[in-house]
Protein backbone atom coordinates (compact mmCIF):
# COMPACT_ATOMS: atom_id res chain seq x y z
CA UNK A 1 0.00 0.00 0.00
CA UNK A 2 3.14 2.60 1.08
CA UNK A 3 4.77 1.82 -2.38
CA UNK A 4 1.60 2.39 -4.45
CA UNK A 5 1.29 5.55 -2.34
CA UNK A 6 5.09 6.56 -3.56
CA UNK A 7 4.25 5.88 -6.83
CA UNK A 8 1.67 7.84 -7.19
CA UNK A 9 3.43 11.04 -5.46
CA UNK A 10 6.06 10.28 -8.40
CA UNK A 11 3.56 10.08 -10.98
CA UNK A 12 1.40 13.36 -10.23
CA UNK A 13 3.99 16.03 -11.14
CA UNK A 14 4.49 14.37 -14.96
CA UNK A 15 2.15 16.79 -15.99
CA UNK A 16 1.09 19.50 -14.05
CA UNK A 17 4.63 21.46 -14.30
CA UNK A 18 3.87 21.30 -18.24
CA UNK A 19 0.46 22.50 -17.94
CA UNK A 20 1.61 25.84 -15.78
CA UNK A 21 3.79 26.65 -18.46
CA UNK A 22 0.95 26.03 -21.03
CA UNK A 23 -2.71 26.39 -19.52
CA UNK A 24 -4.31 25.21 -22.97
CA UNK A 25 -2.66 21.58 -22.38
CA UNK A 26 -4.50 21.07 -18.98
CA UNK A 27 -7.44 19.21 -19.58
CA UNK A 28 -10.54 19.58 -18.51
CA UNK A 29 -13.99 17.91 -17.46
CA UNK A 30 -16.33 18.50 -20.07
CA UNK A 31 -19.12 16.29 -19.54
CA UNK A 32 -20.81 13.99 -16.93
CA UNK A 33 -23.29 11.36 -18.67
CA UNK A 34 -25.63 8.94 -16.34
CA UNK A 35 -27.45 6.53 -17.86
CA UNK A 36 -29.73 3.62 -16.54
CA UNK A 37 -31.56 0.97 -18.02
CA UNK A 38 -34.74 -0.43 -16.70
CA UNK A 39 -35.35 -2.74 -20.08
CA UNK A 40 -39.29 -1.63 -20.06
CA UNK A 41 -41.15 1.34 -20.49
CA UNK A 42 -43.80 1.48 -17.81
CA UNK A 43 -44.38 2.26 -13.91
CA UNK A 44 -40.51 0.79 -13.18
CA UNK A 45 -39.36 2.86 -16.06
CA UNK A 46 -40.65 6.23 -14.61
CA UNK A 47 -39.84 5.87 -11.17
CA UNK A 48 -36.00 5.30 -12.26
CA UNK A 49 -36.55 8.62 -14.65
CA UNK A 50 -37.53 10.43 -11.14
CA UNK A 51 -34.60 9.21 -9.10
CA UNK A 52 -32.55 10.11 -12.19
CA UNK A 53 -34.30 13.70 -11.89
CA UNK A 54 -33.80 14.25 -8.21
CA UNK A 55 -30.24 13.11 -8.13
CA UNK A 56 -29.12 15.69 -11.01
CA UNK A 57 -31.91 18.36 -10.92
CA UNK A 58 -32.07 18.07 -14.67
CA UNK A 59 -35.17 16.39 -16.64
CA UNK A 60 -33.39 12.48 -18.37
CA UNK A 61 -34.01 12.12 -21.63
CA UNK A 62 -35.87 8.90 -22.53
CA UNK A 63 -33.50 6.51 -25.29
CA UNK A 64 -36.05 4.39 -27.32
CA UNK A 65 -34.99 0.38 -28.15
CA UNK A 66 -33.29 0.08 -31.12
CA UNK A 67 -35.28 -3.38 -32.29
CA UNK A 68 -37.91 -5.18 -30.65
CA UNK A 69 -37.23 -8.38 -28.56
CA UNK A 70 -40.14 -10.19 -28.96
CA UNK A 71 -38.46 -12.45 -25.26
CA UNK A 72 -38.63 -9.90 -23.40
CA UNK A 73 -41.72 -8.07 -24.00
CA UNK A 74 -39.52 -5.19 -25.73
CA UNK A 75 -40.72 -2.89 -29.18
CA UNK A 76 -38.78 -1.05 -31.16
CA UNK A 77 -39.02 2.41 -30.38
CA UNK A 78 -40.23 2.07 -26.82
CA UNK A 79 -38.49 4.18 -24.31
CA UNK A 80 -36.20 1.38 -22.08
CA UNK A 81 -33.42 4.10 -20.65
CA UNK A 82 -32.81 7.68 -19.70
CA UNK A 83 -29.79 9.47 -19.62
CA UNK A 84 -28.64 12.71 -18.32
CA UNK A 85 -25.62 14.86 -19.15
CA UNK A 86 -24.31 17.11 -17.32
CA UNK A 87 -21.32 20.04 -17.85
CA UNK A 88 -19.76 23.07 -16.17
CA UNK A 89 -20.40 23.00 -12.60
CA UNK A 90 -22.52 20.84 -12.16
CA UNK A 91 -20.87 17.88 -13.29
CA UNK A 92 -18.12 18.94 -10.94
CA UNK A 93 -20.43 18.92 -7.78
CA UNK A 94 -22.08 15.53 -8.82
CA UNK A 95 -18.88 13.35 -10.21
CA UNK A 96 -17.72 14.50 -6.58
CA UNK A 97 -21.04 13.06 -5.10
CA UNK A 98 -20.66 9.73 -6.86
CA UNK A 99 -17.51 9.55 -6.64
CA UNK A 100 -17.89 9.09 -2.68
CA UNK A 101 -19.76 5.56 -3.30
CA UNK A 102 -16.59 4.33 -4.56
CA UNK A 103 -14.46 5.95 -1.65
CA UNK A 104 -12.26 8.11 -4.05
CA UNK A 105 -10.97 5.35 -6.02
CA UNK A 106 -11.23 4.28 -10.01
CA UNK A 107 -9.22 1.33 -11.47
CA UNK A 108 -7.25 2.24 -13.88
CA UNK A 109 -8.75 0.24 -16.44
CA UNK A 110 -11.74 2.72 -16.50
CA UNK A 111 -9.73 4.93 -19.23
CA UNK A 112 -9.97 4.80 -22.57
CA UNK A 113 -7.04 5.83 -24.84
CA UNK A 114 -8.44 9.23 -25.22
CA UNK A 115 -8.71 9.91 -21.64
CA UNK A 116 -12.38 9.51 -20.69
CA UNK A 117 -13.41 6.84 -18.12
CA UNK A 118 -16.50 5.20 -16.70
CA UNK A 119 -18.02 3.37 -13.50
CA UNK A 120 -21.23 1.79 -12.79
CA UNK A 121 -23.35 2.71 -9.24
CA UNK A 122 -25.51 -0.39 -8.40
CA UNK A 123 -27.42 1.46 -6.33
CA UNK A 124 -27.83 5.19 -5.98
CA UNK A 125 -28.65 5.43 -2.39
CA UNK A 126 -24.80 4.57 -2.03
CA UNK A 127 -23.88 8.13 -3.33
CA UNK A 128 -23.32 10.82 -0.94
CA UNK A 129 -26.91 12.60 0.44
CA UNK A 130 -29.10 10.82 -2.11
CA UNK A 131 -32.51 11.13 -1.91
CA UNK A 132 -34.57 7.54 -0.94
CA UNK A 133 -37.96 7.29 -1.47
CA UNK A 134 -39.31 3.46 -0.24
CA UNK A 135 -42.24 4.30 -3.33
CA UNK A 136 -39.48 4.87 -5.95
CA UNK A 137 -36.95 2.00 -4.89
CA UNK A 138 -33.53 1.93 -5.84
CA UNK A 139 -32.12 2.02 -9.28
CA UNK A 140 -28.44 1.54 -10.82
CA UNK A 141 -26.86 3.26 -13.31
CA UNK A 142 -23.56 4.09 -15.43
CA UNK A 143 -21.66 6.77 -15.33
CA UNK A 144 -19.58 8.21 -18.22
CA UNK A 145 -17.13 11.02 -17.23
CA UNK A 146 -15.60 13.07 -20.01
CA UNK A 147 -12.39 14.55 -20.36
CA UNK A 148 -10.56 17.29 -23.33
CA UNK A 149 -8.46 20.00 -23.30
CA UNK A 150 -9.46 23.30 -24.55
CA UNK A 151 -10.16 23.88 -27.96
CA UNK A 152 -11.32 20.25 -28.46
CA UNK A 153 -14.35 21.62 -30.62
CA UNK A 154 -12.57 22.25 -33.52
CA UNK A 155 -13.14 18.72 -34.25
CA UNK A 156 -17.32 19.21 -34.29
CA UNK A 157 -18.23 22.65 -34.79
CA UNK A 158 -20.69 23.37 -37.75
CA UNK A 159 -17.93 25.32 -39.93
CA UNK A 160 -14.13 24.92 -40.99
CA UNK A 161 -14.39 21.84 -39.08
CA UNK A 162 -11.00 20.03 -38.63
CA UNK A 163 -9.44 17.24 -37.61
CA UNK A 164 -7.43 17.05 -34.04
CA UNK A 165 -3.72 16.10 -33.67
CA UNK A 166 -2.92 13.16 -31.98
CA UNK A 167 -1.11 14.80 -29.68
CA UNK A 168 -3.90 17.20 -28.83
CA UNK A 169 -5.94 14.15 -27.51
CA UNK A 170 -5.65 13.46 -23.85
CA UNK A 171 -3.72 10.35 -22.95
CA UNK A 172 -5.37 7.91 -20.32
CA UNK A 173 -1.71 8.94 -17.93
CA UNK A 174 -2.85 13.05 -18.33
CA UNK A 175 -6.23 12.25 -17.64
CA UNK A 176 -5.36 10.04 -14.42
CA UNK A 177 -3.03 12.22 -13.22
CA UNK A 178 -5.88 15.66 -13.82
CA UNK A 179 -8.60 13.23 -11.65
CA UNK A 180 -6.30 12.73 -8.74
CA UNK A 181 -4.96 16.68 -8.73
CA UNK A 182 -8.74 18.13 -9.39
CA UNK A 183 -11.04 15.27 -7.22
CA UNK A 184 -8.13 14.29 -4.82
CA UNK A 185 -8.71 10.72 -6.15
CA UNK A 186 -6.60 7.17 -6.13
CA UNK A 187 -6.12 5.02 -9.09
CA UNK A 188 -6.18 1.37 -8.58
Amino acid sequence: MAEEVIEQEAFVPKFNEEWKKHPMKKPILKALIINTSVGESGPRFERAKEILRQITKREPVDRPAKESIRGFGIRKGEPIAAVVTLRGEDATTLLRRLLYAYDYEVKSSSFDQQGNFAFGITEHVDIENAPFDPMLGTIGFNVVVKIERPGYRVKYRQRKRQKLPKKHYVSPEEAMEFITTEFDMRIV
